[in-house]
């Protein structure tokens, strides 16, 4: 932790720092203009124009910043957001088109720049004499034109670049990973995992910033996976737990005791196996994780494990889930609004309220007075989950 926390003030100081140069490097060359533009005769007219000039400069230089800072695909890395809980990403390929064409531009203005320079400064006194009736003109204007020019013209370049090279590469990564994680999801959904299909889409809206992230994740987390498995995440050892729950020869009560351990690693631990197989999943302890979560990040896990759980429960046990996912919706220190706990609580409140729902929970005939589907009545006269009965 204190290792952490120095890396982390480190990269505060070393941000403030470049805050600090970029600030005094824009602040100089608007000063240089502003003194200038009060020397001149008509120092509002120059004035305007300098910042135009200046802005103009900018802008074009950033776009060459930006051409030659488009970073490139790596082979393979469109698979980053499946190897992180190897989960199976889509057959999509980033689009290059971009990245080839900055890298013929670069190379087409490299090669003439560097033709070019023996006959720069003749084309900079050009450059400068044209710009000069902007900036007022008078004895000087020409070649603090160019001056400005250059200036801002390499500023704009070098932001550009920086920019395009810190910011580009994670905003693309970030996209590729949602869409992989996207794609996940669509494939757990054609294998019939609800819950795992939820939480890979809702990690990728994470990815692109649509929900926030659910805190607390515990450090104390058991798996079977190694230690520097454990060390890539919570998430993936959640997920290993879910995807091993109907090979395990745990049962329903054994689960029970797991969650009732106290710590919170293995409440959540208990909280994947009940994720991955509905028949192990406890109401009790689900609705426990719910209503008095430990952190957010197991009442995430709880409210994945009520949604894989909500079309086994009998009328009663269903109205309970319902009132306990309402009410911490509505309570004031209840699910934050716009989290990915509320996008799952809206989902299964919208699931238990669904009409196709609805007759599952009634202990008679539909008010239409047809018959029950015979899939209905299982599910009606099925053990009410994680009541002890023996697994099939």
């Amino acid at each position: 932790m204190a290792t952490r926390n120095r890396r982390t003030g480190g990269a505060a100081v070393v941000r403030t720092a470049q805050r600090a140069a970029a600030g005094m490097l824009l602040g100089s060359g608007l000063v240089g203009l502003v003194l200038f533009s009060l020397g001149r005769p008509h120092p509002w007219q120059a004035l305007g124009g300098g910042l135009v000039v200046a802005c103009a400069a900018t802008l074009v230089g950033g776009a060459l910043g930006f051409l030659f800072g488009v970073p490139r695909v790596r082979g393979g890395a469109g698979g980053a957001a499946a190897a992180e809980g190897g989960e199976p990403h889509g057959s999509y390929a980033p689009n290059t088109n971009l990245e080839q064409v900055s890298d013929w531009l670069t190379k087409v203005l490299l090669g003439v720049g560097l033709t070019q320079l023996g006959s720069l400064g003749e084309r900079l006194g050009r450059l400068g004499t044209t710009l000069a009736p902007a900036l007022g003109g008078g004895p000087g204007t020409a070649p603090f034109a160019a001056a400005l020019v250059l200036y801002f013209l390499l500023l704009g370049f070098l932001a550009g670049w920086l920019l395009t090279r810190l910011a580009l590469p994670r905003v693309l990564s970030d996209a590729d990973q949602a869409l992989d994680l996207f794609l996940a999801g669509q494939d757990r959904d054609r294998k019939g995992d609800k819950v795992g299909a939820d939480d890979l889409r809702m990690r990728a809206m994470q990815h692109l910033g649509l929900v926030g992230t659910s805190d607390g994740k515990p450090d104390d987390l058991p798996g079977s996976l190694s230690a520097a498995d454990r060390a890539a995440g919570a998430e993936r050892v959640v997920a290993e737990v879910r995807s091993t729950a109907r090979r395990s020869a745990l049962t329903p009560s054994q689960v029970r005791e797991l969650f009732a351990d106290g710590s919170e690693g293995r409440r959540i631990q208990a909280l994947a196996l009940m994720q991955g197989d509905p028949a192990l999943a406890d109401l009790p302890s689900v609705l426990e994780a719910i209503e008095r979560p430990r952190s957010g990040f197991e009442q995430y896990h709880a409210l994945l494990a009520a949604r894989g759980l909500m079309s086994r429960l009998p009328a009663g046990e269903a109205r309970r889930l319902r009132d306990a996912v309402a009410g911490r919706l509505m309570a004031p220190d209840g699910i934050p609004y716009g989290s990915d706990r509320s996008w799952l609580a809206e989902k299964i409140l919208s699931g238990l309220d669904a009409p196709a729902f609805l007759p599952q929970q009634q202990g008679g005939p539909a008010a239409d007075g047809a018959t029950r589907p015979a899939s209905a009545t299982a599910t009606a006269t099925a053990p009410t989950a994680g009541s002890g009965q023996p697994r099939d």
